[in-house]
């Protein structure tokens, strides 16, 4: 899999957010740098889990749908006498 990249806005408002949940609910001041480096980790870490989950997600979702559309296929069948 290839590594994430974010918009480096997206970045800067994510590590943003991360720096203000550390400091408030952790007690654990965050410079920027080190909110990035974190953001970097984590994203490093959990984006193999989030992805798999996402393919299985959507391959649950498609087994649904492909059920679906045997069954209107079958409803299309005539009667033969």
């Amino acid at each position: 899999m290839m590594p994430i990249k974010l918009p480096l806005e997206q970045k800067k408002e994510l590590a943003e957010q991360l720096r203000d949940f550390a400091d408030r609910e952790l007690d654990l001041p965050l410079g920027t740098i080190g909110a990035e480096a974190l953001l970097d980790h984590m994203i490093a870490a959990l984006a193999p889990h989030l992805y798999n989950k996402g393919v299985e997600d959507a391959l649950k979702l498609l087994g649904q749908r492909m059920l679906q559309v045997e069954d209107d296929l079958h409803a299309l069948k005539r009667t033969i006498r």
